[in-house]
Formats: C-alpha cells, sequence, structure tokens
C-alpha cells in the first residue's frame, strides 16, 4: 500500500484543508433551501419558465431577420418545447392534486 503522506507535501495538503473549510457544507445548503417555500419554488419556476420562452422567441425572431444561426434557432425552440411540456406536466399534477383534496371525505 502507497503511502499518501509520501507522495503528497504536507504544504499541499494543509491547504486543500484551508480550501474545503471555505466551501460551504451540505447543512449550511440544506438549511437555506429549507427556508423557500413551496409557493416560493413555484413562482421561481414559473418566472423561469416565461424568461425561457421569452429568450426563445426573441432568438426565433432573430432567425428571422437572419441575425441567428439556424441552430440556435432550433436550441431555443428545443428549450422552449421543453419548457412548455414540464410546465404542462407540473399543472396536470397540480390539478390532480387539487381533485384528489376536494374528493376526501371531511
Amino acid at each position: 500500500m502507497v503511502d499518501v503522506s509520501k507522495i503528497q507535501s504536507n504544504a499541499a495538503i494543509q491547504g486543500a484543508y484551508g480550501q474545503s473549510q471555505n466551501l460551504k457544507g451540505a447543512g449550511d445548503a440544506a438549511s437555506s433551501e429549507a427556508t423557500q417555500s413551496f409557493g416560493d419554488m413555484l413562482r421561481d419556476a414559473a418566472e423561469q419558465s416565461v424568461q425561457n420562452v421569452r429568450q426563445g422567441d426573441t432568438v426565433a425572431t432573430a432567425g428571422l431577420t437572419g441575425d441567428a444561426s439556424i441552430q440556435q434557432v432550433v436550441e431555443a425552440t428545443m428549450t422552449m418545447e421543453s419548457t412548455v411540456r414540464v410546465s404542462v406536466a407540473v399543472r396536470d399534477k397540480i390539478v390532480e392534486a387539487y381533485q384528489e383534496i376536494m374528493r376526501m371525505p371531511i
């Protein structure tokens, strides 16, 4: 078995350890995500979806005027299509959950 301390210098090990201390731990990331409510998460996702569709529309318009390449137009269109599909799927799940709640006996 190879002794790692012989391969790497002690200064390099200490430097890596010091850099790792500056990184956020998994607990820090989880606590910051836990503060965001479900409604906020949905709002942010909806805003991002609208932004993706608007950007795709802008690139498609630029493609019609010759300011964007065919590849850029196709990529923007594919992004718009996947955004719309995901948005519709999320909407369907929300409506399904609402209907399930309304069918629950009180």
